[in-house]
């Protein structure tokens, strides 16, 4: 296994790269021009998010690899990322439900992070930890609206929620690389975070007149590579077509 550390930053870096281009899919095409301006300003955040993971898991590795490098040039299998957050926008509803799913499990974990005893890893935390907590209000208030709107939005957004709840297990799931982190002080135990988001999820799926699924852990094999869906190598193919047809082009 490779060091667990630049291991660990992958992971938190492909969370928000993956994330950050889903919902950049939505650009010129969301509902009405608010929404289409709002995920664009979020996908942007979890990009810049990623700049920043990324960029500190290269000075980690010290193998000459940025950001960018880790962001292209790497295959399916090399990525760490949560399986929630590689699932496919289908309607703005199940799209807004991931968001907020996601949201609800990370500004929680960034908060914890921001008392990591790695300065770096702290101050990525701290400075992202505003921009999801303006996140996580967003998302929670529109799962709240469309949940408890017409018979419709409701409808879609329970199936939302009863296709994506199989995804929540894994975030709180702990491996070798995390329990590395824990005795290091870098990172909190993933499952020391589930009453809190259990509490944020339930508070809004009540006033969201949703019922929260039981739980149906979907996740297998670990949280290293090899176990993606079909939906993040389709998301690659897309997202790298450019530096795979013209490797390390310049402006």
């Amino acid at each position: 296994m490779s060091d667990p550390l630049f291991e660990y930053l992958c992971r938190l870096g492909d969370n928000t790269l993956v994330l950050g281009h889903r919902v950049s899919e939505w650009c010129g095409v969301a509902p009405v021009l608010e929404e289409d301006i709002a995920l664009a300003n979020t996908a942007l955040d979890l990009i810049g998010q990623t700049q920043l993971w990324l960029g500190l898991a290269g000075d980690v590795e010290g193998a000459g690899r940025d950001a960018d490098k880790l962001a292209f040039h790497r295959d399916v299998w090399d990525f760490r990322n949560l399986l929630l957050v590689e699932q496919p926008n289908g309607d703005f509803g199940q799209t807004m439900m991931r968001q907020f799913l996601f949201d609800a499990w990370y500004v929680d974990y960034l908060r914890a992070l921001t008392k990591s005893s790695h300065e770096q890893i702290a101050a990525i935390a701290e400075k992202s930890l505003k921009e999801v907590t303006y996140h996580f209000e967003r998302s929670s208030d529109t799962v709240i609206g469309l949940g408890d709107g017409t018979e419709e939005s409701h409808e879609r957004m329970q199936a939302a929620l009863d296709r994506l709840w199989p995804f929540v297990g894994e975030m709180f799931v702990s491996d070798d690389v995390d329990a590395a982190m824990v005795e290091k002080g870098i990172a909190p135990d993933p499952a020391s975070l589930r009453d809190a988001f259990d509490a944020r999820v339930n508070a809004a799926l009540e006033e969201a007149t949703l019922t929260r699924p039981e739980d149906n852990f979907a996740h297998k094999g670990g949280k290293s590579g090899a176990r993606h869906t079909e939906h993040l190598g389709h998301m690659l193919t897309q997202m790298q077509w450019l530096q795979r047809a013209y490797p390390d082009a310049t402006w």
